[in-house]
């Protein structure tokens, strides 16, 4: 099994920056891409930022700019940088990661618990 456990959510004045952290574990051989995710309540979770293993990005016009991920293979961590946060920044942040458990090659999604982020006017 593969555990990825999120960190750096919290409240914050719009304008300010949070940094977000994921950690994977457990019987990883492998992580192909990795990425952030987030939330609003009756919403479709929707892609913030991804990032391949050769560190190629894709990210949302809506945070383009403003927010940046990036990866530290060494630790399995993946990491969203949020600069500007504005209200409407407010969700709850999933992280994910595309997981080879063995050499065979078969990938799996594996999602984090979330952590909530709050940006207030």
């Amino acid at each position: 099994q593969v555990q990825l456990v999120e960190s750096g959510g919290g409240l914050v004045q719009a304008g300010g920056s949070l940094r977000l952290s994921c950690a994977a574990s457990g019987s990883i051989f492998s992580i192909n891409t990795m990425g952030w995710y987030r939330q609003a309540a009756e919403y479709q979770r929707e892609l913030v930022a991804a990032i391949t293993t050769g560190g190629s990005t894709n990210v949302a016009d809506s945070v383009k700019g403003r927010f940046t991920i990036s990866r530290d293979d060494a630790k399995n961590t993946v990491y969203l940088q949020m600069n500007m946060l504005k209200p409407e920044d407010t969700r709850v942040y999933y992280c994910k990661a595309v997981v080879a458990t063995g050499p065979t090659g078969h990938l799996y999604n594996y999602w984090g618990q979330g952590t909530q982020v709050t940006v207030s006017s």
